[in-house]
């Protein structure tokens, strides 16, 4: 099989350093919740999650050919979902709580932890590869120009980390940039203690005009003038952290 053809249009490239492989399955916690397996490929991380002690391991895979190739070498029928994670109704093959693992296809790395978010309630754990700069986006601090949406949203509900680098000679064909594998486990928070449909807008309308202060970023808003002598106005979205953009998201709740 050609696999290079086989995912080439899914912006996906092979893991061929086994090390890597195993260490980005051992990456994951120490505890039996069934682990989903997005975009398996040829199954080089397969291979060693079949091993692990999971209730209930699966894959989803959109490209046919892979799924022929894990059907035919490494799985049964029912561990294997053919379809698009970012389409499929999760709650068709878990009803519970599960985890999720992968060599993530660059051009659709973010939507995938967009709709992680989507599922936070019954997703725990997230072990993925994935661009550096993404990762790093993902995992970064306040302050830090890099620091987004993805980096607050998700911070608000997961303790995120960055495990390490991985060049680009682990791979066929080899992606012209650096992969990043990052760890997300999900914290206490059940609820914030705001509106979390406007905590997203705020996030989301911040950011996106991230070099204005939030008092002109916000603007779509229609927030009233008062508003703009509060303390987070006069700074800018990426100077604020999970908790502060909490804060103003309750602040603003009786004027949204």
């Amino acid at each position: 099989m050609d696999k290079v053809r086989a995912k080439k249009h899914l912006g996906q490239h092979f893991l061929r350093d086994e090390n890597i492989a195993q260490k980005i399955v051992e990456s994951m916690g120490d505890n039996t919740t069934p682990v989903l397996e997005i975009g398996p490929g040829m199954g080089v991380l397969t291979k060693y999650a079949i091993h692990k002690n999971w209730d209930d391991f699966k894959v989803i895979e959109l490209d046919s050919e892979s799924v022929i190739y894990l059907k035919k070498h490494l799985l049964e029928d029912k561990s294997i979902v053919e379809g698009d994670f970012l389409k499929v109704n999760t709650f068709d093959f878990y009803k519970g709580e599960y985890r999720v693992l992968g060599n993530f296809p660059y051009n659709i790395s973010s939507q995938i932890f967009f709709k992680i978010l989507q599922e936070k309630d019954r997703v725990t754990e997230v072990v993925g590869m994935l661009q550096k700069e993404v990762a790093e986006r993902i995992t970064a601090n306040p302050g830090n120009k890099i620091y987004g949406i993805l980096s607050v949203l998700l911070g608000a509900f997961y303790d995120m980390e960055y495990l390490f680098t991985v060049k680009p000679g682990a791979f066929d064909p080899p992606p012209k940039v650096n992969s990043g594998v990052i760890k997300l486990v999900r914290n206490n928070t059940v609820n914030l203690p705001c509106s979390e449909k406007l905590f997203f807008r705020v996030v989301k309308t911040g950011f996106n005009n991230r070099r204005k202060t939030l008092w002109n970023a916000l603007k779509p808003l229609n927030l009233p003038a008062e508003i703009r002598e509060h303390e987070a106005m006069s700074k800018r979205a990426e100077q604020l952290s999970v908790n502060e953009f909490i804060a103003l998201t309750k602040d603003l709740e009786v004027y949204v």
